[in-house]
């Protein structure tokens, strides 16, 4: 019902001009005024209602949104995780990587160095290192001319190869290093990328390989020279067997026991006491044995020569030492006769009573012994020694029998006895000694004789090479 309605309504309800009809008007404007009210609030229920349907809306349509943002952005953020676990494995496996490749680049022998253009160090590895005892964090950045001021690479020689692209080889550069010669090989191998131009510089210590070149141009020298010797002593000894075997003539000849000589005397009318009488006056008797003498002291070398030289062929036998030791004597003064009697060099025997026979090969203990007689008496004519002596002694010890040389001669230090028996290590003047007499004779003796060899030495108190063979 309207409101005009109602107040009609009760207007022609109540009496007019009654007391009681204000009171009646009051109520009903009460009446319609809560009605009134009440039709307001009825109304901005449902507005609110609509309000809150719409704001429903609204937060369900925002809800959505955030529900595809939230998805979105999780997943971007999948796919920010899954390229970031994929940089870090990729970091990962570069790490490794370069960590294996420098594993790989210290693990090799070589001396491996990265140079920029100009000479500055950008890799120094653990070959590096330890040959030229510079740390890897010292020489990095460094210039490679001022880091190694010996080293035979120059900044033009590195430009050189980068620019020609081509690699730059130095073959067996001599390096000295504590009393040893130790040789190189070193490679410049150009690097270029797109970023920078740079060069890798290899060292291979080549000592070994160029030890066992020398040491076989060493071999073909000595058989070459063994079978020039073997040739020689042929010719030399049938020349020599015709002057032994006149001699031998000449002395039956002219004795004047033998009945033939005086026959031929008296038929020719000569006195054959007079004759020897004159013979004898020049000493040609004294004469003749000076040459059958020497004759037969050429032939024993002639012989021992021919012997030492055709052994090419390892044979052993049981072998008479003391008759060994005394060949290679005589065979050793022969060689050196000249120097040792000009020296007044002695060589004194010293052997052991009833010694073994061992099985042994001769030509092969006859180079050892000659080496040691060599060397001592190289050893005694570079040294102002009085009564420059050598004692060659043989005994039997521990079921071993040992050989000792000894002389008396300036002795070593320690650095130098500790290198003795390694090859081409000599102490000698260059072109006097090429540093193998020693190591073949270990070699000799270690490995073919199953024996040992040492040295007992001091400075200013001579040598004593003990060598000990099993009987």
């Amino acid at each position: 019902m309207a409101p005009n309605t109602v107040t009609e309504t009760l207007a022609t309800t109540l009496p007019p001009n009654e007391p009681g009809s204000w009171m009646g008007m009051l109520v009903i404007f009460l009446l319609i005024l809560q009605t009134v009210l009440i039709i307001g609030l009825q109304r901005s229920r449902l507005s609110n209602k609509r309000a809150r349907k719409a704001l429903k809306e609204s937060q369900k349509a925002l809800e959505e949104k955030i529900q595809d943002r939230t998805k979105s952005l999780h997943r971007i953020n999948d796919l920010l995780i899954d390229e970031v676990a994929r940089h870090e494995q990729t970091g990962r496996q570069l790490r490794e990587t370069k960590l294996y490749l420098q594993s790989m680049i210290n693990s090799m022998p070589s001396i491996i160095i990265g140079v920029t253009l100009d000479g500055e160090v950008t890799h120094w590895n653990a070959a590096a290192e330890n040959t030229f005892e510079i740390f890897s964090n010292e020489a990095l950045g460094r210039n490679i001319t001022e880091l190694l001021p010996l080293f035979p690479v120059t900044i033009n020689v590195i430009r050189g190869s980068i620019r020609g692209g081509e690699p730059y080889s130095i073959q067996h550069t001599q390096h000295q290093e504590d009393e040893k010669k130790r040789y190189f090989e070193i490679t410049i191998y150009p690097l270029i990328s797109s970023s920078e131009q740079g060069a890798v510089i290899r060292v291979d210590d080549v000592t070994m390989k160029v030890t066992i070149e020398n040491l076989m141009i060493q071999n073909e020298k000595m058989y070459s020279l063994g079978e020039v010797a073997a040739g020689i002593a042929h010719e030399i000894n049938n020349p020599l067997s015709v002057i032994l075997q006149n001699v031998q003539n000449i002395v039956r000849r002219t004795d004047s026991h033998f009945g033939t000589n005086r026959e031929r005397a008296n038929e020719l009318g000569i006195d054959v006491e007079n004759i020897d009488r004159y013979l004898k006056a020049r000493e040609i008797p004294a004469m003749l044995d000076s040459i059958r003498e020497a004759g037969e002291r050429s032939a024993t070398i002639v012989r021992n020569m021919l012997e030492f030289s055709h052994n090419s062929q390892r044979k052993t036998s049981l072998i008479d030492v003391k008759h060994l030791i005394e060949q290679t004597i005589a065979l050793s003064r022969s060689i050196q006769l000249k120097n040792s009697e000009k020296m007044g060099l002695q060589v004194i025997t010293e052997f052991s009573e009833s010694l073994p026979a061992i099985s042994a090969s001769a030509p092969e203990l006859q180079q050892v012994l000659l080496n040691l007689l060599r060397n001592a008496k190289q050893a005694l004519q570079g040294h102002n020694t009085e009564n420059p002596s050598i004692w060659v002694r043989t005994y039997a010890q521990d079921n071993q029998l040992v050989i000792e040389v000894q002389d008396n001669g300036p002795g070593m230090n320690d650095t130098i006895r500790q290198h003795i028996f390694e090859p081409f290590f000599t102490t000698k003047d260059v072109g006097s000694g090429t540093g193998l007499g020693l190591s073949v004779s270990y070699f000799i003796i270690t490995e073919r004789h199953q024996g040992t060899i040492d040295v007992k030495t001091a400075p200013g108190k001579g040598s004593n090479f003990i060598i000990k063979l099993p009987i």
